[in-house]
């Protein structure tokens, strides 16, 4: 029979043993909780494929400040233009599936870019990038300079039929959404207009004020403080903007297609883990629909509209359709 100093070795030593069955539960408890949220760990970058201070930047950065707040962890913009956004976008597909390289763009490059420029654009989007939500509207908007004889769209087009060559419309280049604009007005009316390409918005701004070219197609904010000021005249535009409440539409011009705008969203490479989206999409969802933001934004020409991730995906694949059908009408691509 076990004497007294036996049983009180044996209750110490049961004693220790329970209290490190109750340390082991409570790490492996706080291991789990640290897995579970385990992203992210460290700084994200968000490639921005756009030049600094072009409306898209200006929108990226405003919305990675409150997302940052959100994770907890700094979202560092990287400014990474060229190609019509195609470079920056191509290195987010090509980036590592971890999470931490996410990517800020409009549309353009994964719907316009794709069918006009398939032999530049390597990747799809609808394959190669995993969406996160869509934060932002753009309207395009067709302005002509204020000096000249006619002075809204039917007016234009009437005198672009009888002077032909002498409407030229900049744009920000081949491939991008101001060039498909030119397309679908000259499939929707026989006006012939030309389309000249430069290397971004703000070249083309700079052209029609020097009065190289008549008018411009460009997103609204590239535009707007020059139409208010009344240097230019908008005649067309996208859709409906609370700036503008006169500058009509193509519909409401009684025509059957109105023209397309942008709208700006979040991505991820495709393949990264569930986590990954499970952290950010909230967050997305968060920064698009805060007040403070948007009110910022609509003074730059755009619009807050969220819109979660099988939503963009949707508006995504029917937007290349779309866009090829009406690209193969107008003769554009055969």
């Amino acid at each position: 029979m076990p004497s007294a100093g036996a049983y009180q070795y044996l209750l110490e030593e049961n004693m220790i043993k329970t209290r490190i069955g109750i340390l082991a539960t409570a790490f492996a408890l706080a291991a789990a909780g640290a897995n579970a949220q385990g992203y992210p760990k460290g700084p994200i970058n968000l490639v921005i494929p756009y030049a600094a201070s072009d409306a898209a930047d200006i929108s990226a950065r405003a919305m990675a400040d409150e997302m940052s707040r959100q994770l907890k962890v700094p979202i560092v913009a990287v400014n990474r233009p060229g190609a019509g956004a195609a470079l920056g976008v191509e290195s987010v597909v090509k980036a590592g599936k971890d999470g931490y390289t996410i990517l800020y763009t409009t549309d353009a490059p994964l719907t316009f870019r794709r069918v006009l420029e398939p032999a530049t654009t390597n990747y799809d989007a609808t394959k190669d990038l995993v969406p996160l939500g869509r934060s932002t509207r753009i309207p395009i908007i067709l302005a002509l300079r204020a000096d000249l004889p006619y002075k809204n769209f039917q007016e234009m087009v009437e005198f672009a039929k009888k002077n032909p060559g002498q409407v030229r419309i900049g744009t920000a280049g081949a491939g991008t959404v101001g060039d498909f604009t030119v397309a679908i007005i000259n499939s929707l009316t026989g006006a012939g207009i030309t389309m000249v390409p430069f290397k971004g918005a703000a070249p083309s701004v700079t052209a029609v004020r020097g009065g190289h070219v008549e008018g411009v197609a460009l997103a609204l904010g590239a535009l707007s403080s020059h139409i208010k000021s009344g240097v230019l005249r908008g005649i067309v535009i996208s859709s409906k903007f609370p700036d503008f409440p006169d500058t009509p539409t193509l519909k409401e011009l009684g025509y059957r297609q109105d023209l397309f705008g942008l709208w700006l969203g979040f991505y991820a490479p495709a393949g990264v883990p569930a986590e990954v989206s499970q952290a950010l999409v909230p967050a997305v969802e968060k920064a698009a629909k805060d007040p403070a933001i948007a009110a910022r934004l609509v003074n730059l020409g755009m619009l807050q509209d969220y819109a979660p991730p099988e939503t963009m995906l949707k508006e995504l694949r029917e937007g290349q359709v779309m866009i090829e059908e009406i690209a193969r009408k107008a003769g554009i691509i055969k």
